[in-house]
């Protein structure tokens, strides 16, 4: 189902934050040496449980280390996360996916997300077929890109304030693409990913046939604590089968 909805208004975030078994690539497997990584480990870890783990992309001008402030707003106990740090230096100080890589980096920054569920695996107890890739603007394009790309190694993939990826043929894999679980959210006063470009963008999903949930939230680029509150509902709802009412306003609705 493809949606988009229009969410209450809510308390910003802090500024630190506005920005069977899954087979990996036999290639991927062993974690690349030197690869600079965040490690979350969940509250109260308990090793015999198969946790979900979510590999976030952070956003431009960010590093590998702004997925320890996302977790605690997110949820301290639901999940392991890693996060690699971005394939490029951002020309005003730390690090980004870049809106438009090209092959070469794409291919970097899917070398460095595998090796960094390698990474997880080896430390903590990772629930298969529970995998998410998610997220904040360029690294939020860079995570529905990675999705669609090998649909097969992920549960679901989430883009904050990350428009959908163009160039270098993001739907090349759209077949299997279609089952793959997606997750979108914007600010509808956004000036970097607008609410008439996610409207373009629903039409484009639903003549693909992909399943997206698209959101849209009372805020601009920055990201909101309803997102993270509606994008721990959705993980759970792919994890346990079990639907989570969000409490928002269906503005547009359409089903394929």
């Amino acid at each position: 189902m493809n949606r988009i909805q229009r969410v209450p208004a809510s308390q910003p975030l802090p500024a630190h934050l506005s920005s069977p078994r899954i087979a990996f690539p036999a290639k991927a497997r062993q974690a690349a040496p030197g690869l600079a990584h965040a490690l979350f480990r969940p509250q109260h870890y308990e090793p015999n449980y198969a946790y979900p783990l979510i590999v976030y992309l952070h956003g431009p001008r960010g590093s590998e280390r702004q997925v320890h402030h996302l977790m605690p707003e997110l949820s301290v106990r639901n999940y392991a996360a890693v996060a690699p740090r971005g394939i490029a230096k951002h020309p005003d100080g730390g690090y980004l996916w870049g809106e438009c890589p090209t092959s070469e980096q794409i291919s970097e920054a899917h070398d460095r997300v595998c090796s960094c569920v390698e990474i997880a695996r080896q430390t903590l107890n990772i629930g298969d077929r529970r995998v998410f890739l998610a997220g904040y603007e360029d690294g939020g394009s860079m995570a529905l890109r990675l999705a669609l790309r090998s649909p097969s190694m992920f549960a679901g993939a989430i883009s904050l304030c990350g428009p959908f990826p163009v160039g270098q043929a993001p739907l090349s894999n759209l077949r299997n693409a279609r089952n793959l679980p997606l997750m979108i959210a914007n600010g509808r006063d956004a000036s970097r990913y607008t609410v008439d470009q996610s409207c373009r963008e629903l039409r484009l999903f639903h003549a693909a046939g992909l399943s997206v949930s698209l959101r849209q939230y009372p805020c601009g680029d920055d990201l909101d604590s309803n997102m993270l509150r509606d994008m721990n509902a959705w993980i759970m709802e792919q994890v346990t089968g079990v639907h989570s009412e969000v409490e928002s306003t269906s503005e547009f609705e359409s089903e394929n």
